[in-house]
């Protein structure tokens, strides 16, 4: 079987409407199966102003506006319209990429037709409750989840970590990796750029802490900030350097007072933005890979980041940056006090993690994915 023989329908719930590392990845694994001969039509919810044109064929979900939180919409299942450009582009393979309601009905979909389901994981949905002060809420999401990932020939995630995490949470026994890329004409330490440090107030000898990230308390920016509280009550000269926007941005303001907020940035702005801090801080929980982390590392910044899913997979703890087992604010103040007082660490563990990066080539990473489409399929052919 060859790649021009798939015929991919592929489920999201947010394809285009925000720019996120899963929005990313997606649009370029699209890309790259188009560009190989295969056919993908995408089915996800769409808003009229997204944050970027999509890569494909896009036909709408039925979905509404997620209350308090605009900028994504909750897909509702399959209407007749969607149901009839399915039967007319006639599949050979589904592949989710989120465990909402349009994807469960178009699991049931695939079944009832004998069609191989893959299910791509991006983020750990199941822990977002606890940044919202429901975290009861969070073995039954589990649970929820479970329910539709065993009906699933197989899973993919971006990292080691999280492999092992699904099989902990008995989600599949098919799982395999899917990792990330990274665009180096975009991420490289020569974006660096003193004139644009010091039109911000950062100067050549400040030490710059940078967050990068929608600003969403799930990122982990409670704790971000409580770190910086920390090193602020122990006297250790810093600035702190968060690029990026998002409606949690006035808690976080408030939070930080005397931080620098340069706002979204994309493209060539975004690598040199990045390239321009110090030291990359990465408190999330949630992520199943972290392209911000990777990103970091191609900019020849040091990290440090919660020994969790995503990030264990990248960071050599000692060699590229630290990893703080405790989510907590003293841990992670003890890892950043070092690169704060040594410019020789920061920039061996810079220069260590921009050689790490240059693992992560995107189209060897995407043919990963197509692999699994041709061996889901072939399976299902030999079966029959």
């Amino acid at each position: 079987m060859e790649m021009s023989d798939l015929r991919i329908a592929l489920f999201s719930g947010n394809y285009n409407m925000t720019l996120d590392g899963a929005n990313k990845a997606l649009n370029r694994l699209v890309e790259y199966l188009l560009r190989k001969g295969a056919e993908v039509r995408v089915y996800s919810p769409t808003i009229d102003t997204p944050d970027f044109a999509p890569q494909g064929e896009l036909v709408s979900l039925p979905s509404f506006a997620i209350p308090g939180r605009s900028e994504y919409r909750m897909p509702m299942g399959l209407n007749d319209a969607v149901r009839r450009d399915l039967d007319s582009f006639s599949p050979n393979l589904l592949h989710i990429s989120s465990p909402d309601f349009s994807a469960r009905a178009a699991v049931r979909w695939a079944k009832a037709r004998n069609l191989p389901v893959l299910a791509s994981v991006h983020t750990r949905f199941e822990t977002y409750p606890r940044y919202y002060k429901l975290g009861f809420l969070e073995a039954p999401l589990e649970a929820w989840i479970r329910g539709l990932y065993r009906r699933c020939d197989a899973l993919v995630t971006p990292a080691q970590s999280m492999v092992e995490v699904l099989r902990e949470q008995d989600m599949n026994d098919d799982i395999s990796i899917w990792s990330r890329g990274v665009d180096r004409t975009i991420f490289s330490p020569e974006k660096r750029d003193m004139a644009w440090r010091r039109s911000l107030g950062i100067e050549e000898n400040d030490v710059a802490i940078a967050f990068l990230g929608r600003l969403v308390m799930e990122k982990g920016l409670d704790v971000f900030a409580d770190t910086i509280i920390e090193l602020r009550k122990r006297q250790i000269p810093h600035k702190v350097l968060v690029i990026g926007d998002g409606p949690a941005r006035k808690w976080f303001e408030n939070a930080l007072p005397g931080g620098i907020f340069a706002g979204f940035q994309g493209g060539a702005d975004l690598g040199r933005a990045l390239a321009s801090a110090d030291l990359f801080f990465n408190p999330s929980v949630t992520e199943t890979f972290g392209n911000v982390t990777l990103e970091a590392m191609a900019s020849g910044l040091p990290v440090v980041a919660s020994a969790a899913t995503g990030s264990t997979s990248l960071v050599n703890d000692g060699v590229t940056g630290a990893l703080v087992p405790k989510v907590e604010p003293s841990a992670f103040a003890d890892a950043i006090t070092p690169y704060l007082t040594d410019h020789a660490l920061r920039a061996a563990h810079g220069a260590a993690g921009e050689s790490r990066s240059l693992d992560f080539s995107w189209d060897a990473i995407n043919q990963a994915v197509a692999d699994t489409y041709l061996r889901l399929v072939e399976a299902r052919r030999a079966a029959a």
